[in-house]
C-alpha cells in the first residue's frame, strides 16, 4: 500500500514495538513545556500557551511535569495560588490539558506530588496518596491526553504500577519518559519514601535501557528521552570542567567534593548506554526553569562530551512560552530547537 509524504510523517506506532521497514522517518513537529500554573496568573498563561501551541501543526506536546505550585508558596500568601495537592486542582488541570488539540504527554513533578507534605492540611497529605492519584487522573490507559490521541506503551511486567513511565514512536523516533522528579528525587526525607524512590530509580534505569534497546532494534533515526528533574549533568564534569565552569561566578569557588545525589545512579546508567549509541538523542527536562539548549554529558571514556547528545531544558515560571522542536531526518543533528514566545504572556512592569 502507498503511504503518502503526510500520512508517513503522521504514522504513530506502539511504543516499544518494532518499526515496520514501510515506515520512512519524515520530519514533524512536537511542543515541549513544563514548571507551569504556579499562580492564577499564570494558569491563564497556560491557556493562552496551550491556544498558541494549538495553532501549530504539532505531533504531540510533552508536559515535563510541575503543573501546580510548591506548597509553600500558597501557604505564605494563598490569594493569588490555587491550592495545589487536592483532587479538585488535579480535575481542574487537567480540564486544562484536555483543551489541547494535539495529544498531551505528561511526566510527573515533585510540586505534583512529592511536596505534597509540606501543605499544612487536615489531614496531612501524603506523598504516596498523592502519587496515586496522579496516575488515576492523568494516565488513562494506553493513550494521552488532548482532544487527539496519541497510542503510548506505559511500563509493564515488574514495574506495572509506573504506569507513568511511556513509550512512543512517531515516524521512526524513539520517544521515552521517565518519572525523575526534583527534590533529590524524593530521596533523604524519610525511610518510605527512600523505599519508594529506590523501586522507581530501578523502573526509571529499567525503562531507559528498554528505550536505547528498541531504539537499536528498530533503527530509530534519533532518542528522546523526558524528564521532570535537572539531573545536574555538571555534577559528573571533571575538576578542570567544574573550575572552567565557575570561572563565570568571580568569587565562588566550587566544592570540593559533592555530595552523593538521588540522580547518580540514572547518570551512570545513562553514560554507559551513551557509549553505544551513536544516534542524536535528545534529553527534556524541566525542574529548574530557564531555557537553555547545551551538550552537557560528559563521556568518561574519552573525558569529552558526547557530540550526539543534547539536553533541553524548557521554559519554567514565569516565563510561560513554548518550545518548538522540529525532527528533521535530513539534518544531521535531527533535532532543531526553537523558543517561541507567546506575546500575551511577555514580562510586564505591572500584572
Amino acid at each position: 500500500m502507498k503511504v503518502s509524504k503526510m500520512a508517513a510523517a503522521l504514522t504513530v506506532l506502539v511504543g516499544f514495538a518494532a518499526a515496520p521497514s514501510s515506515v520512512l522517518a519524515q520530519t514533524f513537529q512536537f511542543g515541549a513545556i513544563g514548571d507551569t500554573g504556579y499562580s492564577k496568573i499564570a494558569e491563564e498563561e497556560l491557556s493562552r500557551m496551550i491556544n498558541a501551541m494549538n495553532r501549530e501543526k504539532l505531533a504531540f506536546v510533552i508536559h515535563v511535569g510541575d503543573f501546580e505550585a510548591d506548597p509553600r508558596p500558597y501557604m505564605r500568601t494563598p490569594d493569588p495560588i490555587s491550592m495545589p495537592c487536592t483532587d479538585a486542582h488535579y480535575e481542574r488541570v487537567l480540564g486544562q490539558f484536555q483543551t489541547s488539540a494535539h495529544p498531551f504527554i505528561l511526566t510527573p513533578g515533585d510540586n505534583d506530588w512529592t511536596d505534597c507534605h509540606l501543605l499544612k492540611s487536615d489531614p496531612k497529605m501524603d506523598p504516596l496518596e498523592r502519587l496515586a492519584a496522579i496516575r488515576k487522573t492523568f494516565f488513562p490507559a494506553d493513550r494521552t491526553l488532548g482532544q487527539r490521541s496519541l497510542n503510548v506503551t506505559h511500563q509493564s511486567g515488574a514495574f506495572a504500577k509506573f504506569r507513568e513511565n511511556l513509550a512512543w514512536k512517531v515516524s521512526n523516533v524513539t520517544f521515552a519518559s521517565m518519572h525523575i522528579v526534583g527534590s533529590n528525587d524524593n530521596k533523604g526525607r524519610t525511610p518510605e519514601m527512600d523505599v519508594e524512590a529506590e523501586e522507581r530509580t530501578n523502573a526509571n534505569i529499567t525503562w531507559m535501557r528498554q528505550a536505547f534497546s528498541d531504539a537499536k532494534r528498530d533503527n530509530s533515526v534519533g532518542l528522546v528521552l523526558v524528564t521532570q528533574a535537572n539531573p545536574g549533568f555538571e555534577t559528573k564534569w571533571t575538576p578542570s570542567l567544574i573550575d572552567r565552569y565557575f570561572r563565570l561566578f568571580p568569587g565562588v569557588s566550587p566544592p570540593k567534593q559533592l555530595p552523593p545525589s538521588g540522580f547518580d545512579a540514572l547518570l551512570a546508567a545513562l553514560e554507559a548506554e551513551m557509549q553505544t549509541y551513536d544516534k542524536p538523542t535528545l534529553f527534556i527536562h524541566g525542574d529548574t526553569h530557564i531555557f537553555h539548549v547545551n551538550r552537557p554529558l560528559l563521556n568518561k571514556r574519552t573525558n569529552r562530551f558526547f557530540e550526539n547528545f543534547t539536553r533541553l531544558e524548557v521554559f519554567g515560571d514565569p516565563e510561560s512560552h513554548w518550545v518548538r522542536v522540529t525532527v528533521d531526518p535530513q539534518n544531521p543533528e535531527l533535532f532543531v530547537i526553537e523558543p517561541r514566545i507567546v506575546p500575551e504572556n511577555r514580562a510586564r512592569s505591572s500584572r
